[in-house]
């Protein structure tokens, strides 16, 4: 049989979620997505999760994500949402609350509502932001605690970044116009910079108010990207640690908006909808 699969997305961040057991007689799972995710050759995507049963007792589900060119992320907030929604489109999971395991630890997402059109909204719990570098990783020139306005030289030029780790690397850069500068180039260099030995996300933040900032993301792995669930949480606390913004805040990014809220406990939540597009069986060679 061939691997079938549903295709997913949050706000233009898209998604192939496919079973595990599905994904068997497909090969290697990175090659197959590298395959899948092509926009020409394939059915196009920013992405695959790859859902299966939890083989623990403390999650009730397990999500591995694969980025374009095969390799596999720690997480991806759209990624793990378009995966929950795929649990309940296909009913394998109704209830309110649900667990899945990722490479970063269990995260926890809740269904707030549930639309006739195939959208789900849901408030995911994507952890707790590490600042060190060694966590991160990046290699810095010099002993620091946090990541916070380093200089960073990039192709004979010097940025500030604030850099953390949010199930991902991501290194911040913040800007008052996102037209002022190549950021597509920045990004690009920064996201193979000797100093990222596991590369990282890049994202440009333009803030707004005290309440909103807006993004402009270049994802590990992908490029371009309209939408990040991972970069959107990293920006706002990002901005929250430099004393830009209130621990919740809107997310604009080119593919719609979100809210980030650092709660007190130190959890990272964001509230953020997946919409179903299609399914599908993947025909080509495996």
């Amino acid at each position: 049989m061939p691997p079938r699969f549903t295709k997913f997305h949050g706000f233009g961040n898209d998604y192939i979620v496919i079973r595990s057991d599905d994904l068997a007689n497909a090969g290697d799972a990175g090659a197959f997505a590298k395959r899948i995710c092509d926009r020409h050759y394939g059915a196009g995507a920013d992405g695959i999760a790859v859902v299966s049963p939890s083989e623990g007792s403390d999650a009730d589900f397990h999500v591995r994500i694969f980025n374009p060119d095969g390799s596999e992320a720690g997480l991806s907030g759209n990624g793990t949402r378009c995966a929950a929604a795929y649990l309940h489109y296909a009913g394998l999971w109704t209830a309110k609350e649900l667990r899945l395991s990722t490479r970063t630890g269990v995260k926890r997402y809740f269904l707030r509502e549930q639309f006739s059109d195939g959208k789900y909204l849901f408030d995911s719990e994507l952890g707790h932001p590490l600042f060190e570098p060694a966590s991160i990783p990046m290699i810095s020139s010099e002993p620091i605690q946090h990541v916070l306005d380093y200089p960073l030289m990039v192709n004979d030029k010097t940025f500030k970044v604030t850099a953390l780790q949010m199930g991902n690397p991501n290194c911040c850069l913040f800007v008052e116009d996102f037209e002022a500068l190549n950021w597509r180039s920045i990004g690009k260099a920064i996201e193979t910079h000797p100093q990222f030995p596991d590369r990282t996300n890049v994202v440009f933040v333009k803030p707004l108010d005290r309440e909103t900032i807006e993004l402009r993301i270049w994802e590990r792995g992908v490029g371009e990207t309209t939408a990040s669930g991972t970069c959107s949480c990293a920006a706002a606390v990002a901005s929250m640690v430099k004393g830009l913004t209130e621990r919740l805040v809107r997310v604009i990014t080119p593919g719609g908006e979100v809210k980030v809220h650092w709660r007190v406990d130190d959890e990272v939540v964001i509230t953020g909808i997946a919409e179903v597009v299609y399914s599908a069986d993947w025909l080509a060679p495996t």
